[in-house]
């Protein structure tokens, strides 16, 4: 073969392989498609056992990690909820229309530290709700006497997954269908010297506030989790 010819045949392989790439690249954002996401709206202030504390200053938050934290969200919703016998939650969600490689999720194990807290421990476990099995991760932090247990999900699209390499394959699956996914990060925290008792309770209250959903934001916040 030839030098020009085998020149031309590498031109015409590039050129097919950018159109290949142009053609696949996802243009249609799912959260086009689905119900409007306005978290103000659609999470109760009041539900179950539990209301919103309208004063109060136990959540921290870094002017740094807020800047960035807007910079990849489109919606972002911070409430302090207590219940009848004073025992408080902080609920944290974050919204973003576009999940792409562009668009990380900022994760509770790396947001924590940048603020200072220590981080001593995380597991990944499954949450059950009266809405499905929910797969979740959990991790214990601390700052000074404060110690703070979080449990959070993360959803892309239309499902929930942990760690980054089910992430990853989830935008895959959905670039090759032309669909730009959004996700969605749930946090779920209190300040408890006891563990196993923050976990229990966290789980109550993400039972209730699902339960308090429409049904359409309810498979959104869950992931359309499994009915065990």
């Amino acid at each position: 073969m030839n030098l020009w010819l085998r020149n031309f045949i590498l031109l015409i392989l590039m050129l097919a392989a950018s159109g290949l790439a142009l053609a696949l690249r996802p243009t249609q954002k799912i959260a086009d498609q689905g119900p409007a996401i306005d978290l103000e709206t659609i999470i109760p202030q009041t539900f179950g056992d539990w209301h919103v504390e309208q004063q109060n200053s136990v959540q921290i938050v870094d002017p740094r990690q807020k800047e960035m934290i807007d910079r990849i969200y489109t919606q972002t919703l911070s409430r302090t909820y207590m219940n009848s016998r004073g025992y408080r939650v902080m609920l944290s969600i974050a919204y973003g229309d576009d999940q792409r490689d562009s668009m990380q999720m900022h994760y509770p194990e790396v947001c924590y530290p940048a603020q200072g807290f220590l981080l001593e421990g995380k597991e990944a476990g499954n949450m059950a709700t009266g809405s499905g099995s929910i797969p979740v991760t959990r991790i214990l932090t601390s700052l000074g006497q404060r110690n703070e247990p979080v449990t959070y999900w993360t959803i892309v699209g239309d499902r929930v997954f942990q760690g980054g390499l089910q992430k990853k394959l989830a935008e895959m699956r959905y670039g090759m269908t032309g669909k730009i996914p959004d996700g969605m990060l749930i946090r779920v925290s209190s300040i408890d010297g006891q563990t196993a008792n923050a976990y229990d309770i966290q789980t109550q209250f993400a039972d209730q506030m699902l339960h308090a959903l429409e049904p359409e934001y309810r498979r959104k916040l869950n992931g359309n989790a499994r009915i065990n």
